[in-house]
């Protein structure tokens, strides 16, 4: 490459090249050209990397190295490797299975280069969840909708309850590393979460157009095994771990601050949704909606709390 690059796309893969196929397609797709691609192939057969990355148009070749790891080491030490061998001044996680609009990688880096811009940590695109399910040796749309459409932009606030976007949508500046460290290696899943609970907290985020969504969340609603979402086929590990980054954070503040504030609002919730649920049996009583329908509403109530 005579030009170095403006942002890098970092790819963590393993035994899915049929996915690495189509985020590779993604990506030199893309109407920006500054881009370089490190695939970090986490334990996987090199081969069958190699082999896509052979395919890749011969325009763009140069722009993608492969990082080839002899034993899994994990997504967010993946992510970790990927970070340490690039200068570029961007950083974007495109997760194998996932796509972008064309324009993309362009509409980002302008926000990012924009001087009004340099307060910012990176530019957050609208993302749309595509479901489809693996038939044939390829893959059938089953249909699409936009993640978090209610959002006006994606605050601390509202993150704080669950991650508001995923990598494939979040194009940030490599200074963030320097600034909060990187990825923490010894988190399974919800590391993307738990940086970016550091963004937020540093300073606000935007979408990159309040409408439009230039990010693909690709997921295969009961898919399991290698060709599974995260989020989908590693639920219960993605409950354990948001409840432990929870409990460490609250433990920080507790050390901090003391408990008194805390123990003053867990109360206080627990109470208004005791009362919540005695108006809700009353309404019940009234209407004659009868003990079945009121039995499932306590029961969410319960699971909820």
């Amino acid at each position: 490459m005579t030009d170095e690059p403006r942002v890098a796309v970092i790819v963590r893969t393993k035994s899915r090249p049929q996915f690495l196929d189509r985020a590779l397609r993604s990506i030199t797709s893309q109407t920006e050209q500054s881009w370089e691609c490190i695939i970090v192939n986490d334990g996987g057969s090199p081969g069958p990397v190699d082999e896509q990355v052979a395919r890749i148009p011969e325009r763009h070749r140069d722009k993608v190295r492969v990082l080839h790891r002899e034993s899994q080491r994990g997504r967010w030490a993946s992510a970790n490797a990927g970070v340490l061998v690039t200068s570029a001044p961007y950083i974007v996680l495109h997760d194998d299975d996932d796509s972008w609009h064309p324009e993309f990688l362009e509409r980002a880096v302008a926000y990012l280069d924009a001087p009004e811009h340099a307060d910012r940590g990176g530019v957050v695109s609208r993302i749309e969840i595509v479901w489809e399910r693996i038939a044939g040796g390829g893959y059938v749309e089953l249909g699409r909708e936009v993640f978090q459409q209610q959002l006006t932009a994606p605050s601390l606030g509202d993150t704080m309850l669950f991650n508001r976007f995923v990598p494939i949508g979040f194009v940030y500046r490599r200074s963030l590393h320097d600034e909060l460290g990187l990825y923490d290696e010894t988190l399974p899943v919800v590391g993307d979460w738990n940086f970016t609970l550091k963004v937020l907290t540093r300073g606000p985020l935007e979408y990159l157009d309040d409408e439009i969504p230039y990010a693909f969340w690709h997921q295969r609603p009961g898919q399991q095994g290698v060709a599974g979402n995260s989020v989908i086929s590693s639920d219960d590990l993605h409950k354990k771990y948001d409840a432990q980054l929870r409990d460490e954070a609250f433990r920080e503040y507790v050390q901090e601050n003391g408990a008194g504030l805390p123990m003053y609002l867990i109360k206080y919730i627990d109470q208004r949704l005791v009362e919540m649920e005695d108006r809700l049996r009353h309404d019940i009583e009234r209407y004659g909606f009868g003990e079945r329908a009121y039995r499932r509403l306590r029961q969410k109530l319960r699971l909820d709390r």
